[in-house]
């Protein structure tokens, strides 16, 4: 399960169960409402602060646990707006948020670093990767809104219809992620970011966000019926 740390201004979500590595942080109910309580806590705080999100080893998220999801069909689609739900908190979150992408982001976990304000990517290992189209599995109409609304047309078209892995360079070159930093300076670069940034906590981020990710936040509120996703076609 996800947990939490703070370092200064800067709260820290790990994304993985702590003492764990190589974990793939897949998005299991479970791990979902650990995930949103953890940014309640973060909420409540007091002052200025900023949010960074990260895991340890080699994947930041591999995205929906399909291990519980193809049991559970029946609860497809509620799950799925769960999933949004993420999206939705850290698009209009009221502290910066940065991801420390320290590996594999992939389907889910890719949009889930895709919802931060910033992301930095470790240089050397790990890809960001929407690999749906490889899957048989189309994208919801809110997670079609955030990539769309998130990347440029061109990037969309080759990251969505391809399932191109994007290593840190070329993340950076296409848009997709802020900046790299080695393995070992990840996490301190990433906080070093946010902690620049702790002083915006005011009454008018999460305003401004809302207003920036206005036709996103549209799409993700859109909830996931039968008639909207025809999972597995081809």
């Amino acid at each position: 399960m996800p947990y939490l740390e703070r370092q200064g201004e800067v709260f820290v979500v790990y994304l993985g169960a702590e003492g764990t590595t190589d974990s793939e942080n897949r998005f299991h109910p479970d791990w979902i409402d650990e995930f949103h309580g953890l940014l309640d806590e973060v909420e409540k705080s007091e002052g200025p602060a900023a949010l960074v999100t990260t895991a340890t080893g080699k994947f930041y998220s591999n995205g929906l646990d399909t291990d519980w999801l193809f049991p559970n069909l029946d609860k497809m689609h509620g799950y799925l707006d769960r999933v949004h739900s993420l999206y939705t908190r850290l698009l209009a979150f009221p502290l910066p948020t940065v991801a420390a992408i320290n590996g594999h982001a992939f389907g889910a976990g890719a949009m889930l670093a895709t919802s931060h304000d910033f992301r930095v990517m470790r240089a050397d290992r790990g890809f960001y990767c929407l690999p749906e189209v490889h899957l048989g599995m189309p994208f919801t109409i809110g997670m079609n809104a955030l990539l769309t609304e998130r990347l440029t047309n061109q990037v969309c078209v080759q990251a969505m219809t391809t399932g191109h892995r994007y290593p840190a360079d070329e993340a950076i070159a296409a848009g997709i992620v802020d900046g790299k930093a080695e393995a070992a300076e990840l996490l301190a670069t990433a906080v070093q970011r946010a902690a620049a940034l702790a002083g915006n906590r005011k009454p008018n981020l999460p305003v401004i966000k809302r207003a920036l990710h206005a036709k996103a936040l549209a799409g993700l509120a859109v909830l996931t019926t039968p008639e909207n996703l025809a999972f597995g076609a081809n």
